[in-house]
């Protein structure tokens, strides 16, 4: 074991960001990175479904672009789903590294939420969904206890 993970906070726990989520880590876990972590996991299963979708269709007949293009679209889609799902699990087990990422996601899915909630149709509640989910996740990731959990912020004594 590394002198890293054995660092501990002042209460005698593990410090924040190292390890995994142990009852005690989870207890300690604050509502609202729960909620953040929450959140980037459905944007990124949304960005995988999106994904998938894109792969299948071509597939079963859909092929309104060529059958190339659109298999390279879905397999970039699939793999932009990876970040908000790593970052997820990154949230919900308090690793310090998964709120820059989560942050990112969230001011990238602001402009998203906002084009489609300017189109018509299904399309504005859909973004309408999109830029809240963004929105609640940025209040949670910001918020003073999610950003002490993951170890984010000001420097212990100052």
């Amino acid at each position: 074991m590394s002198t890293a993970d054995k660092r501990q906070t002042p209460a005698g726990g593990p410090a924040p960001g190292r390890g995994g989520a142990s009852g005690q880590e989870a207890a300690e876990r604050p509502t609202r990175l729960s909620v953040a972590a929450a959140l980037v996991a459905l944007e990124g299963l949304a960005v995988l479904g999106v994904g998938i979708a894109m792969l299948v269709l071509p597939l079963i007949g859909d092929r309104t672009d060529g059958l190339l293009q659109a298999l390279t679209g879905a397999v970039t889609v699939l793999a932009l789903a990876v970040l908000p799902l790593a970052t997820a699990r990154g949230l919900w087990l308090l690793r310090r590294w998964s709120r820059g990422p989560a942050v990112f996601t969230q001011l990238i899915a602001l402009p998203v939420g906002w084009q489609m909630a300017s189109s018509s149709g299904l399309w504005v509640p859909a973004g309408l969904a999109v830029a809240a989910t963004a929105v609640a996740g940025l209040v949670c990731l910001f918020h003073s206890r999610a950003a002490a959990a993951l170890g984010v912020g000001a420097a212990p004594g100052g």
